[in-house]
């Protein structure tokens, strides 16, 4: 996993502030990030969301939006809408680099901000908002003892977050005139609401709002217990890995393998987070392989060995299931539990090896439907011809070569 950190123009010819996190391969998509009002690209929730997606396979671009952070302009000038085109701008930087954001994401009035912009970035599959207000003008209950002021005096300084912020007369205009809802009815994406029911910045009742205007497909999450910033790791990373795994039903992540291309490449890569995790591509899926803890591992995903027994369960399964299926028996469901071991090769009765340690694969097959004996027994010995089986139990050659 790398951070790419970088510079994009927006419409105002301004420079904007952007990282990029990319996962340790090939990215599987990109998504565009909006963070809260005020907040910046370096927000705790905003690197957070980035990195748990990369180690999907997902790389995350966020920004500072004007007048944020290290961005040019300033933040008086701001409003709602200038938020929208600062997206839209991110999302043309991104066509062009590498390929259009598939998903957008987006935090308290980020969210609300992903949705209004959808609509101008065609290639956006799915939205996902995290605590986001039904009405962008909820974020004037931030300062609502002041807004008299602004309206009078056409422009205040406010403390937001405890740090100091002018906000104009046309912010609060700009705001009033949004009909986020609408958009929402029109938005023509997939849809995944995120909002914790404890919220005390942003009720739930607005995570109601936009579900009910949203036309399917459309799905809500609750983040229980979680504040409004996910100031826990915890609860950053659990909202990222629902965004990753949800999106995978509506996003295009990676270009379609021509028909044949089989086998696919499989690339492992580290992550360099913790000692042994690893980033595993194969073809369009991206998943983690690491140790478990008591190896020194983190336990982020499967082992080395659990994979491989995994391949065997899985081709076992498929195998029967063909036979199954051929020839027209009466099975109603499969499964394959396996575990494996290293054992001394003197406890193995029918193993040509008599010195040292074997491994030693078990393997417990259930079959499901009015089955009578035959078929049981023709059915576990068909698990036996399944290609993985076979691979394990002949010669293999593996050639290995550096990189250039």
């Amino acid at each position: 996993m790398r951070t790419e950190r970088f510079d994009f123009p927006n419409a105002r010819g301004q420079t904007l502030a952007a990282l990029l996190q990319r996962p340790a391969g090939e990215p599987a998509a990109y998504a565009l990030f909006a963070h809260c009002f005020t907040c910046g690209k370096d927000n705790l929730a905003a690197g957070r969301i980035a990195e748990a997606l990369a180690e999907r396979g997902i790389a995350a671009l966020r920004f500072d939006f004007t007048g944020i952070g290290a961005s040019e302009g300033e933040f008086a000038n701001t409003h709602f809408s200038s938020n929208v085109a600062d997206l839209v701008a991110a999302a043309d930087h991104l066509r062009r680099a590498a390929r259009a954001p598939a998903l957008l994401v987006g935090h308290s009035l980020g969210g609300a901000a992903v949705l209004a912009a959808a609509s101008q970035i065609p290639e956006a599959r799915a939205v996902a908002t995290i605590a986001a207000p039904s009405d962008p003008g909820h974020v004037t209950g931030l300062f609502k003892d002041q807004v008299a002021d602004i309206r009078a005096e056409g422009e205040r300084e406010v403390l937001l977050a405890g740090r100091p912020f002018r906000i104009r007369r046309e912010f609060l205009d700009d705001v009033a005139e949004q009909n986020l809802l609408a958009r929402v009815k029109d938005l023509r994406r997939a849809l995944l609401v995120l909002h914790s029911p404890t919220d005390d910045t942003v009720g739930i009742d607005n995570a109601t709002r936009i579900f009910l205007a949203a036309k399917h497909p459309k799905s809500f999450v609750s983040l229980a217990d979680a504040d409004h910033l996910l100031t826990h790791r915890r609860d950053a990373f659990y909202a990222a890995n629902v965004i990753a795994a949800w999106a995978e039903r509506y996003v295009e992540t990676a270009p379609a393998e021509a028909v044949g291309d089989a086998p696919r490449k499989v690339v492992v890569t580290e992550t360099g987070k913790g000692k042994f995790q690893q980033s595993v591509a194969v073809g369009p899926h991206r998943f983690l392989g690491d140790e478990p803890v008591a190896a020194g591992g983190l336990d982020t995903g499967p082992s080395p060995y659990d994979l491989l027994t995994a391949a065997l369960g899985t081709c076992t399964a498929m195998t029967i299931r063909l036979y199954a299926d051929l020839k027209a028996l009466p099975l109603t469901g499969v499964s394959v539990a396996l575990t494996h071991e290293k054992i001394h090769a003197a406890d193995c009765a029918n193993c040509e090896t008599k010195e040292g340690k074997i491994d030693r694969i078990e393997r417990t097959i259930a079959l499901k439907g009015p089955l009578d004996d035959a078929q049981r027994a023709r059915l576990m010995q068909i698990a036996d011809k399944c290609p993985v089986h076979r691979t394990l139990t002949s010669e293999v050659e593996i050639r290995t070569s550096l990189a250039p």
